[in-house]
Parts: structure tokens; C-alpha cells; sequence
């Protein structure tokens, strides 16, 4: 196959990463730390598909809403006191998730190669802007896609179109690159080509399909382009 002429990215797991609030949370609460970012992720992601496929979508809120209500759940749940101030600060990290080291590196290459490159993420504008410009990326990305300008989170199909709109190519011509197995997944249904970035060592989805690739970090994109 001709090499992708595009190149998207997942943001939240796949550029920057979610679990890095883990270390401010096992300041405020310790031993707890780990549990509450799991639980917390778990949670967000959870209302991102009530909220889409509830009432053909009346209930939206942007990421960062059902972000703060991902924390006020899990800190419910697993019995934490969360004060204002804790609330405060740990939203605050959120804005500003670790990146993953290599990522620079893997944009720069494909910027020198004349790929495309973009965003493709549940994230509003604002937290995206933040977050690419914390992790010093802005200037190595063409697109920087939200799916609030359609008010559907993914894995709704109208989400992942977003980003054939934008690159004005085929799915089938643009590789699409998540951490989140359930993602990759919807986006090769979708029709991207599709690589899987398993960074944690867990099985993909058994749902019959297969992503496209499967790697354990973003340096195995340029695989597709060897």
C-alpha cells in the first residue's frame, strides 16, 4: 500500500498522558493516587458516551465539564475529600498532561517528510490549545480537530469524520493513531487506517476487527512510512 498521506493523532492517552495526574493526586491523597486517575479516566470517558448517545445528544457538555465531573465522581466513590482547592489544582494539571517523550521527535520527522499532521480529539479548543502549547508541539501540527464543533463525542461516526473534512483526503489515505484500543478500533471501522500505540501491554478489543498496526510508542508511525 502507498504510504498514508496524513497522519491524526489521538490527544488524551495517546500525546499526552492521562495518568501523569496520578503523581499530583498521590500528593493530595496518599495512596490513592493511582486508583483515583484510573477511575477518574474510566469515568470521563464514560460520560463522553452518555452524553452522546442520550437524547440524539441533548445532554452534551464539553470535555472539560464532564472532565470535572469525572474527578467529582471518582472522588466520591473511592471516599476522598475534594475541596476546592484540590479540585483547583488537579484540573489544572490536567490542562497541563505530561507528554510523551517522543512525540517531537515523530512530528519533526513527519513534518521534513511533507506528512500532514493533526489532532483528532474529544478535547474542546481551549484544553487542546493548552495542552499543545504546554507539551511545545504547536508549530509541528497542521489540523487541531475538537469534536465540540459537532457536539458528538467519539466513537460517533460524525466525530471521526471531522477529520477527512479537514485533511480533504479519504479515510482510507489517512493513518489514524490512538492509545485507547477502543478508539483505534472505532476509527478502523470508520475506515482510517489505523495504528494501535499499546503502551501498557493489554489486549485490543475482541470485538472481531483488528487496527490496521499495532505498536507500543509513536515512533512505530514511521513504520508506515519506510
Amino acid at each position: 500500500m502507498d504510504h498514508p498521506k496524513a497522519v491524526l493523532f489521538d490527544a488524551y492517552g495517546t500525546l499526552f498522558d492521562v495518568y501523569s495526574v496520578g503523581l499530583l493526586a498521590e500528593q493530595l491523597f496518599p495512596g490513592q493516587g493511582q486508583a483515583l486517575s484510573v477511575l477518574w479516566r474510566d469515568k470521563q470517558i464514560e460520560y463522553t458516551r452518555l452524553v452522546t448517545t442520550s437524547n440524539d445528544g441533548a445532554h452534551y457538555q464539553p470535555f472539560w465539564d464532564l472532565t470535572r465531573a469525572g474527578l467529582r465522581y471518582a472522588c466520591k466513590r473511592l471516599g476522598l475529600e475534594l475541596t476546592d482547592e484540590r479540585e483547583l489544582r488537579l484540573m489544572n494539571q490536567y490542562r497541563h498532561l505530561s507528554a510523551f517523550p517522543e512525540n517531537r521527535e515523530v512530528l519533526q520527522v513527519l513534518r521534513t517528510r511533507g506528512i500532514t499532521t493533526g489532532i483528532l480529539s474529544n478535547g474542546d479548543p481551549q484544553m487542546l490549545g493548552i495542552a499543545v502549547r504546554s507539551a511545545e508541539l504547536d508549530g509541528l501540527l497542521d489540523h487541531v480537530i475538537s469534536v465540540d464543533s459537532v457536539r458528538k463525542y467519539k466513537t460517533h461516526p460524525d466525530a471521526y469524520r471531522l477529520g477527512v473534512q479537514a485533511v480533504k483526503k479519504p479515510a482510507a489515505q489517512i493513518l489514524f493513531v490512538s492509545c485507547n484500543a477502543w478508539d483505534a478500533l472505532a476509527a478502523t471501522w470508520f475506515g482510517y487506517r489505523t495504528l494501535w500505540v499499546n503502551r501498557y501491554g493489554v489486549p485490543f478489543e475482541e470485538l472481531g476487527t483488528q487496527p490496521t498496526r499495532i505498536g507500543t510508542s509513536l515512533d512505530d508511525v514511521l513504520a508506515f512510512f519506510d
